[in-house]
């Protein structure tokens, strides 16, 4: 092979190697391109992800056979033109009965979550629901943490302020994103008769590292919504009542169990076997008033222990 040739050879495996090298790098910066984009759409569209709020109600008040009044709470953060809270009252016909803020989950409104709520009010409680921002015929914008943290507030205040009921007089309870939500009211309000939390996270950050999608991100850097429940149990200062069940399909068993662990005012940890995600209050009726009573009697929160009560319903 004469020089010309062999230099012919050598220039056209340089250039293939540079068209290589392009290639790769263009393939390398798309992947990196799609890969922040992912990112900052996790990041900016993160409430969207966490929230499912539905505005049309599926019943009024005047479908059931008991009581509701609607009420309207001003949002507390509302702008010039005022906007309200939405709530349903449920009223209890025992006078002197205790009255449960309850703090529904990231989906529906105040109508699709009355049979989580309904079973308390069978055991004699005066019950208030509220929709958050965003839900139901609540105004405001999409919720954030911080927003549905703040509309918490509001209904803790009306209830102590607008009814004139006293704090003693009041039990927070939160299912699902609910608990975190309860959580979060309780660590300032540890004047409150006692705290429940039902089939609710550790954080929100535990429960996207359970989801594939998000196993190649940088979660601890990306998330702003935190509903980081399991730091703030330590510091709460009520006596507090886990429920979860069992065969809960949405959010393991274990981090109510770790939240039960976490919590040095924990009275008890009610384990509903065969209850999944809904129904666990419903399911373990009796023994959720027995385990409310047992909650009640304690003026000072003993230590958590891993004392666990397990209700059976013959489920798999």
């Amino acid at each position: 092979m004469d020089t010309v040739a062999i230099e012919a050879a050598a220039q056209g495996g340089a250039g293939y190697g540079e068209r290589v090298y392009h290639s790769l790098s263009i393939t390398f910066l798309s992947v990196l391109l799609i890969y922040l984009a992912v990112c900052a759409g996790v990041w900016a569209w993160q409430s969207h992800l966490i929230f499912e709020p539905e505005r049309r109600l599926h019943n009024t008040p005047a479908d059931y056979k008991f009581p509701i009044e609607d009420v309207a709470i001003p949002l507390p953060d509302a702008s010039a033109t005022p906007q309200f809270l939405h709530g349903w009252w449920i009223p209890s016909p025992q006078p002197r009965a205790k009255t449960i803020l309850y703090l529904h989950g990231n989906d529906g409104n105040v109508s699709t979550n009355m049979p989580g709520a309904e079973p308390l009010r069978r055991l004699g409680y005066a019950v208030f629901m509220i929709d958050y921002r965003g839900f139901g015929e609540s105004g405001g914008g999409f919720p954030s943490e911080s927003g549905v943290y703040h509309d918490a507030q509001a209904a803790w205040d009306y209830l102590v302020h607008a009814r004139g009921i006293a704090p003693s007089d009041i039990l927070i309870y939160g299912h699902s994103l609910g608990g975190a939500i309860a959580i979060d009211l309780a660590t300032r309000h540890a004047d409150a008769a006692g705290l429940v939390v039902e089939s609710s996270f550790t954080s929100i950050r535990d429960m996207a590292g359970l989801d594939r999608e998000y196993s190649l991100l940088p979660l601890d850097l990306m998330i702003n919504q935190r509903f980081d429940s399991i730091d703030k149990v330590g510091i709460l200062r009520l006596p507090v009542l886990y429920l979860h069940g069992t065969g809960d399909e949405l959010v393991p068993f274990d981090m109510g169990r770790r939240l039960f662990r976490a919590t040095p005012s924990a009275v008890d940890f009610v384990a509903v076997t065969g209850a999944g995600h809904e129904g666990s209050a419903a399911q373990g009726n009796v023994q959720l008033s027995a385990a409310i009573d047992q909650m009640l009697s304690h003026n000072l929160p003993a230590p958590a222990t891993l004392a666990v009560t397990r209700v059976s319903h013959g489920h798999t």
